[in-house]
C-alpha cells in the first residue's frame, strides 16, 4: 500500500491533470468472526472459527471501474476452488469448513497497465471431539511366570491449532512424572493429535474414571472438549454373533432379517451394519439395535452385509454375512459345427454341439432339462447331455448330437429352472434342420462409404444371412498409429452396441462420430464359429467455422479500415469460396487457395453510406459459415468515476448536490463528441428531465469530465444516464443510481464540504485506523471508526507535540440556507458521534454560527473529560434564524493522550427523536464558601434540584477557587 502522503498526493494529481488513476487493491475483512489479523512473516492471516461466515472486500481504488475477481489456491479434496471463481468484490462464504481454508487471491483489472493482485492466507480454526480409546498388550515371561498387563489409553482430536491435552484420574491431575505407574507420551508419527496414557502393570488404583481435555486455549471462543471413560476390571474389546444362516437363500419380493449380537465387551459395544466398498444398504431397510431388515428384497440387494462391533476397547469385531436372491438372467445359446472337420456347415453323419448359458443365483440349485419337439430327451450314446464342464462358464449345458441323423433335425429346447423355485424359468429354442446354415456378413452396395451432414440421421447396415440369425455388434476402428489412445466410444457411450437387424441409426450426427464402424456377428445365440465382420467409412461434413462471428466496428468518418473473416476448419476444406455483402448489396466475391485461410475487405475512406452490417460467408458442400462486423459511428460509453465522493451537503438542508465525473471510453476511435445527454429520473418515478451538456474541443483519453447535479431532493435516490452525441447520433449510454446517505462518514477526501477556520491553532484531521502510524500515542484515540471498520475514516484532533494545552482546532460545515416560511424559524437536529478516550482530553464544543449583519457564535454542546474507549452520540436541536454553520471545536488537554474524534454527522430538519443523555446541557455556577461538613448537604440538595425524580443525567462539577485561580477539580 501507498504510504498515505503519497497516496494524497496522487490522488490530488489525479484531479490536477484528469488522467486515469492505476490500479490499487488492499483486502479487509468483515463479518461476526474471530476477527484475528495478524502478521507472520509479512504475511497476512487471517483466522476464522469453523461454521462462522467468511467475508473478505477487496478495496480497489482505478479508473476506469475494475473487474475484481477472487480466487483460490488448490485446497481440500471437497473444495476445488481452483477450477472456479468469483467475480465480485465481496467473497462471502457461509458456514465455512476447515477444508475451505487456503490463500485467496483478488486481482481486479481494467485494461490498463498491470493487474493489481493482493492475497490474503484463511486459517479455518476447529477442535473436534476427542475420542478414548483403549488398548491391552499382555506378556509372559516364561522365566518368573507371571502375567504383565499394560493398558493404553489413546486420547485422539483434530484441531487446528494444535491441540494442547490433559489427562484426569477423578479428580486427580495426571502429568508426566506425577505417579510411577503412569507415563504420557505423544507417538512421534501423529504430529500432535494423539496423546497416550500409559498404565503399566495394571494396580487397583489404576481402575477408574479417567477424563481426556482437549484444549486450543479458548482462541476464536472454542471451548474445551472432553472425552470420558471408566476403566474397570470387566474392560474387554467386543465379540458379536451372528443368528443368520451362512449364506442367506431368499426369493425376491421375501423380507430378509439379519440378526447381530453382542457377546462380549465392556462397555457395551455399539452394532453398526456395513456393506463392502462403502456402499448404502437398501433405502428400504430398517435398522433397530443389531437387527437389520430389507423388505421386499430385490435380486440387486444380494450381497454381502457386514455388522461391526465398537465400543472404543481394542479393535472393532466384524463379521459378515451373504444374501443370494435367487434369479435367473440372461440366456443364451450357440451351435457348433463338429470339431474334426474344417468345416463350419451342419452335414448329416457329423457332430453337432448345442450349448446353452444362464446366469443363477444360488449357482449350486440351478438346473437344465432339454426338450425335443416338446418332449423330453435324456442322455444316449449318441444323445449326450453334459452340465457345467471345466471348460465353459458356470451355469452352462451342452447337448452333442454324434453321428446327425435326417431323424434329428427339429427344435430343441433348453430349459433352466432353480430346485426351489422362487424365480420363472427361462427355456431356450434351437432349431436344427438342413436348412440351418453359418452365418455370412455384408455391406449393401454403395453403404461401405457414408457421407453426411451434420445434424443428419444416419443409418449403418450390415446384412446378416444364416440360421439362425446371430447378434450384431457394433464398435468403432482405431485409426492407426493410435494405439495408446483412449478407446472410441460408440455414438450412446458405451465400447460395444447390439443390433438385432443388422443396423445401426445414429441420430443428429455430430463431426466427432467421423470415422470407421466394425459390424460383427457374435459368437453366441447363433454358430459357435470365427466372427464374420466387415467395415463402413462414415464421413460427416459440417460447414465452415469462422471467426469472429459478431465484431463491431466503430469508426470516424473519412477513416480507412480493414475487415478480415478466419477460417478455422470446415469439411469438405476444399472448394471453398468467400462472399463479402454490405446489407443486400454484394462487394465481393472469391474463391480460397490452398494456402490461405482468412479474406479481407478493405475500406479506404468511410462515408456515410458505408456504415451498416458487412457479412461474409464461407461455404462449402455442408453449408457457410458467417463472419459478422456492424460498422457504426456510434461512441462508446462514458465511464463514470466511482472512485468518486458521494452526495454533497448543499446550502439548504432539505436538497442536496452531487459531482458527476466520467471517463469517455476510446474518445479517438469515432467523430468528435459534441454534447452529452444527460437524464435524471428519481427511483419509483417514471419521468426523465433531460438535459444537453456541450462539450467544446477533443475529449482526450482518460480526461476527467464534470458536471454538477443540484436540487435533488433529500432523501431521494435518482437514476443517472449519460449518453454522449456525435454527428453520428447518440451513442452508448452509462447509468448510475445516486443515493442520499444523510450521513458525513469523512469516507471522501472532500469531507463532504468541510473546511478548516484559518483562524484556530491547528487543523482537524482525517483519518483511518488501518493506516494509523505504528508510532501512534497509545492509551488514547478510537481504534476503528463508528461503524467498527479499521478501514473506515473519521476526523481527529493530534494533541501530541506541538500542540499546547489551550490550542484550538475548528472545523465548519457548509453554509445552509433557512427555509423558513410564514416567518417562522424552522428547528434542525444536528447530531454526531465523538470518541474522547485518554487521560488528559480537553474539551468538544459544538457552536452555532449565523451569519447575519455580523457573525455570531452561540454555543450548543460542550463536553469535556475522559469518556472511555467508545463512541458515543450526541444530537443538539438548534433554530437558526438566518443562514447559518455548526462549527466543531476540539480543545487540546493537559498532555498528549487527549485525541478527540468526530463521525457520522447528520444535519436534518425537525425536533432530534430520542436525544441521548447529554445532548443538551445547561450549565449553572454557583459560587459558595462551604465547610468541608457542609459540602454532602449542598451537593445532595443540588442533586434533588436538578433531578427533580427524573432520570435525567447531569454532570456537577466542583471546582475549589482560591484568590486568583481555579486550582482542581474535586
Amino acid at each position: 500500500d501507498l504510504p498515505q502522503c503519497s497516496f494524497l498526493f496522487a490522488l490530488r494529481l489525479f484531479h490536477y491533470f484528469s488522467a486515469v488513476i492505476s490500479l490499487a487493491v488492499r483486502i479487509v475483512h468483515s463479518g461476526q468472526t474471530c476477527n484475528v489479523e495478524e502478521e507472520r512473516y509479512s504475511e497476512r492471516v487471517y483466522t476464522i472459527r469453523e461454521g462462522e461466515t467468511l467475508e473478505l472486500q477487496c478495496l480497489v481504488t482505478g479508473h476506469p471501474r475494475p473487474q475484481v475477481r477472487w480466487t483460490k489456491t488448490a485446497g481440500g479434496a471437497s473444495d476445488r476452488p481452483g477450477d472456479s471463481s468469483l467475480h465480485n468484490e465481496t467473497l462471502k462464504i457461509e458456514k465455512i469448513t476447515r477444508h475451505q481454508g487456503g490463500r485467496y487471491y483478488c486481482k481486479a483489472e481494467n485494461g490498463l497497465g498491470s493487474p493489481a493482485i493482493r492475497s490474503i492466507r484463511v486459517d479455518v480454526y476447529y477442535l473436534d471431539d476427542p475420542v478414548i480409546t483403549v488398548h491391552q498388550s499382555v506378556g509372559e515371561s516364561k522365566e518368573h511366570f507371571y502375567f504383565e498387563r499394560t493398558v493404553f489409553l489413546r486420547c485422539v482430536a483434530s484441531s487446528n491449532p494444535p491441540v494442547l491435552y490433559t489427562w484426569r484420574r477423578g479428580r486427580e491431575a495426571l502429568s508426566q512424572g506425577s505417579d510411577s505407574g503412569v507415563e504420557i507420551y505423544e507417538p512421534f508419527f501423529t504430529q500432535g493429535e494423539t496423546k497416550i496414557l500409559k498404565l503399566k502393570n495394571l494396580r487397583p488404583q489404576d481402575y477408574a474414571d479417567y477424563t481426556c481435555s482437549a484444549s486450543v486455549r479458548s482462541v476464536c471462543g472454542i471451548p474445551d472438549k472432553n472425552a470420558h471413560f471408566s476403566l474397570s476390571n470387566r474392560t474387554a474389546p467386543p465379540s458379536i454373533k451372528l443368528q443368520v444362516d451362512e449364506p442367506l437363500v431368499v426369493n425376491p419380493g421375501e423380507t430378509v432379517t439379519l440378526v447381530c449380537v453382542a457377546s462380549g465387551g465392556d462397555p457395551p459395544p455399539t452394532l453398526t451394519w456395513l456393506r463392502p466398498g462403502g456402499e448404502e444398504l437398501p433405502k428400504r431397510s430398517v435398522l433397530k439395535g443389531g437387527t437389520l431388515t430389507i423388505p421386499a428384497v430385490t435380486v440387486e440387494d444380494g450381497g454381502a452385509y457386514s455388522c461391526m462391533a465398537a465400543n472404543n476397547v481394542g479393535n472393532p469385531a466384524k463379521k459378515s454375512a451373504t444374501v443370494l436372491v435367487r434369479g435367473l438372467r440372461k440366456g443364451r445359446f450357440w451351435i457348433t459345427p463338429d470339431p474334426y472337420h474344417n468345416d463350419d456347415h451342419i452335414q448329416i453323419g457329423r457332430e453337432v454341439k448345442i450349448s446353452c448359458q444362464v446366469e443363477a443365483t444360488p449357482p449350486e440349485e440351478l438346473q437344465f432339462d432339454w426338450l425335443k419337439n416338446g418332449r423330453p430327451l435324456r442322455s444316449s450314446e449318441r444323445m449326450v447331455i453334459t452340465h457345467g464342464d471345466g471348460e465353459a462358464a458356470p451355469g452352462t449345458t451342452h447337448l452333442d448330437i454324434i453321428d446327425l441323423k435326417f431323424t434329428d433335425f427339429g427344435t430343441y429346447t433348453c430349459a433352466s429352472s432353480l430346485r426351489s423355485g422362487g424365480s420363472p424359468e427361462i427355456s431356450i429354442d434351437v432349431n436344427i434342420s438342413s436348412t440351418t446354415v453359418p452365418p455370412e456378413l455384408t455391406v449393401p452396395r454403395g453403404r461401405s462409404h457414408l457421407i453426411v451432414q451434420e445434424g443428419d440421421t444416419v443409418d449403418l447396415q450390415c446384412l446378416v444371412s444364416g440360421k439362425p440369425k446371430p447378434i450384431i455388434l457394433w464398435s468403432r476402428v482405431e485409426e492407426s498409429g493410435s494405439a495408446a489412445a483412449a478407446p472410441l466410444l460408440m455414438p450412446d457411450g458405451s465400447l460395444q452396441t447390439e443390433s438385432y437387424d443388422g443396423v445401426l441409426r445414429i441420430h443428429n450426427v455430430s463431426r466427432d462420430m467421423s470415422g470407421t464402424y466394425r459390424c460383427q456377428t457374435s459368437q453366441y445365440n447363433g454358430f459357435n464359429v470365427k466372427p464374420r465382420e466387415a467395415l463402413i467409412q462414415l464421413v460427416v461434413q459440417f460447414p465452415p467455422v469462422v471467426e469472429p462471428v459478431y465484431t463491431e466496428v466503430r469508426q470516424a468518418l473519412g477513416r480507412a479500415f480493414s475487415l478480415t473473416c478466419r477460417l478455422l476448419r470446415a469439411h469438405p476444406a476444399r472448394l471453398l469460396r468467400y462472399e463479402w455483402k454490405l446489407g443486400s448489396r454484394l462487394l465481393t466475391v472469391g474463391q480460397f487457395s490452398d494456402q490461405k485461410d482468412d479474406t479481407n475487405y478493405q475500406v479506404r475512406a468511410l462515408n456515410r453510406e458505408g456504415y451498416g452490417e458487412y457479412t461474409c460467408d464461407i461455404t462449402n458442400e455442408a453449408g457457410a459459415g458467417r463472419c459478422t462486423f456492424l460498422v457504426t459511428g456510434k461512441a462508446y460509453p462514458p465511464e463514470f468515476y466511482y472512485d468518486t465522493y458521494s452526495a454533497l451537503w448543499q446550502n439548504r438542508p432539505r436538497v442536496y448536490g452531487f459531482k458527476l465525473q466520467w471517463t469517455q471510453m476510446e474518445p479517438n476511435a469515432v467523430d468528435r463528441i459534441l454534447a452529452y445527454r444527460l437524464g435524471l429520473r428519481q427511483m419509483g418515478q417514471t419521468r426523465w428531465w433531460e438535459q444537453e451538456i456541450p462539450m467544446e474541443g477533443n475529449i482526450q483519453k482518460g480526461e476527467l469530465l464534470t458536471h454538477n447535479l443540484t436540487e435533488l431532493v433529500k432523501p431521494e435516490s435518482y437514476l443517472v444516464r449519460l449518453t454522449p452525441i456525435t454527428r453520428y447520433g447518440e451513442g452508448d449510454a452509462t447509468e448510475r443510481v445516486i443515493t442520499y446517505s444523510g450521513t458525513c462518514g469523512f469516507e471522501d477526501e472532500a469531507v463532504c464540504l468541510f473546511s478548516q477556520d484559518k483562524t484556530d491553532e491547528f487543523d482537524w484531521t482525517r483519518h483511518s485506523a488501518a493506516t494509523r502510524d505504528t508510532k501512534y500515542t497509545p492509551n488514547t484515540g478510537p481504534s476503528t471508526d463508528r461503524t467498527g471498520s479499521k478501514q473506515g475514516f473519521y476526523m481527529y484532533i493530534e494533541t501530541s507535540r506541538p500542540r499546547q494545552d489551550g490550542d484550538k482546532a475548528r472545523l465548519l460545515s457548509p453554509t445552509f440556507n433557512m427555509n423558513s416560511k410564514g416567518g417562522n424559524s424552522p428547528a434542525y437536529c444536528f447530531a454526531f458521534f465523538y470518541h474522547m478516550y485518554g487521560k488528559h482530553i480537553g474539551a468538544l464544543n459544538v457552536y452555532l454560527r449565523q451569519k447575519g449583519q455580523t457573525v455570531t457564535d452561540e454555543s450548543v454542546w460542550s463536553l469535556t473529560g475522559n469518556q472511555g474507549d467508545r463512541w458515543r452520540q450526541a444530537k443538539v436541536n438548534i433554530h437558526p434564524t438566518t443562514a447559518f454553520q455548526m462549527v466543531m471545536e476540539g480543545v487540546r488537554g493537559a498532555g498528549i493522550e487527549g485525541d478527540i474524534a468526530i463521525d457520522d454527522v447528520t444535519i436534518e430538519e425537525g425536533e432530534c427523536k430520542d436525544p441521548p443523555p447529554n445532548s443538551e446541557m445547561h450549565s449553572y455556577f454557583f459560587a459558595l464558601q462551604l465547610s468541608q461538613d457542609e459540602l454532602f448537604l449542598y451537593f445532595h440538595a443540588l442533586l434533588l434540584l436538578l433531578g427533580g425524580g427524573h432520570t435525567e443525567q447531569h454532570e456537577v462539577k466542583l471546582v475549589r477557587l482560591s484568590d486568583s485561580n481555579p486550582q482542581s477539580n474535586i
